[in-house]
């Protein structure tokens, strides 16, 4: 049994595990919000970075990757890795995956995701707030895997280079670097 797992975050430049191919594509009927945050990776406790989940948004597509995982050896060493990376996200969910537009049928089915819910059990979801107030938090905050800003930059411009233009993304780190210039002055 095959397994598929995508990523629509970090894990879309750094997987961390060992998979035998990886597709561009989308998801349907979800968009990546900052809404989730991040006390292990990207901020601390005291200061939370922010991170992406994604939210029920009819409709909308999310795009990222898709990574083939084959050996059953590899599978369980990658939920092994992705259960301790994802421990802040509270769901999995099994999706449908594209890689073309005009297809109505998915490329492959039964890909897994990691999402952080809005539920009380998830103690890190942040849930919405303005551009401004998400992008302030993500240039002030800091955690072990580095600044959140470093996270937010590296979305954005791997995105664009797979042709991705997520609104949301671009916005924040349009304010992002609006912040940053103006405390350089």
């Amino acid at each position: 049994m095959v397994m598929w797992v995508f990523g629509y975050g970090s894990l879309i430049w750094k997987a961390g595990f060992q998979y035998d191919e990886c597709l561009v594509g989308f998801i349907k009927d979800y968009r990546r919000v900052f809404y989730q945050g991040s006390t292990d990776h990207r901020g601390t406790p005291e200061h939370p970075g922010r991170t992406v989940t994604l939210e029920p948004a009819q409709g909308e597509v999310c795009w990222g990757v898709a990574y083939k995982v084959s050996r059953k050896e590899d599978q369980e060493v990658a939920l092994t890795y992705l259960e301790v990376r994802e421990k802040q996200y509270d769901q999995k969910a099994y999706v449908d995956f594209f890689t073309n537009e005009t297809d109505s049928s998915p490329a492959v089915s039964g890909v897994m995701v990691y999402i952080a819910s809005p539920e009380k059990v998830n103690r890190n979801y942040l849930g919405p707030a303005t551009v401004e107030e998400i992008a302030k938090q993500i240039v002030n905050a800091e955690g072990p895997s580095g600044p959140n800003r470093d996270y937010l930059f590296n979305l954005e411009k791997t995105l664009l280079q797979m042709g991705c233009k997520d609104e949301h993304v671009m916005k924040i780190a349009d304010e992002a670097r609006r912040l940053i210039r103006g405390s350089e002055e």
